[in-house]
């Protein structure tokens, strides 16, 4: 989906408004997945409830022991998220609707 995106948006500019969104949602995005990822809070800083709510439900129906697992997918995610330029985050995470990865 992503190689699509970017396929789609050859030659097109971002607008400042789009950037700008871009900016303030990878860092909310990026930091609470170091923070607090292990309860789906940057899934659900991007809007993805789904996902969010499996995150959430992974931890919480193991009794946290499952957090270790859940923490390690949203660190990791978090490093994807705050490395990649306002461009690729906007059309991959808030165009695209990437969910994993």
């Amino acid at each position: 989906m992503e190689e699509k995106n970017q396929v789609n948006n050859v030659g097109n500019k971002l607008s400042e408004d789009q950037l700008k969104i871009a900016r303030e949602k990878k860092l909310s995005a990026g930091v609470s997945a170091f923070l607090m990822g292990t309860l789906g809070v940057h899934k659900f800083a991007l809007g993805y409830k789904k996902e969010g709510y499996i995150t959430l439900g992974i931890t919480l129906g193991t009794l946290f022991l499952a957090s270790l697992f859940t923490w390690t997918i949203a660190f990791i995610e978090g490093i994807i998220y705050l490395t990649k330029s306002d461009e690729d985050f906007y059309n991959t995470y808030i165009k695209g609707h990437k969910g994993w990865f």
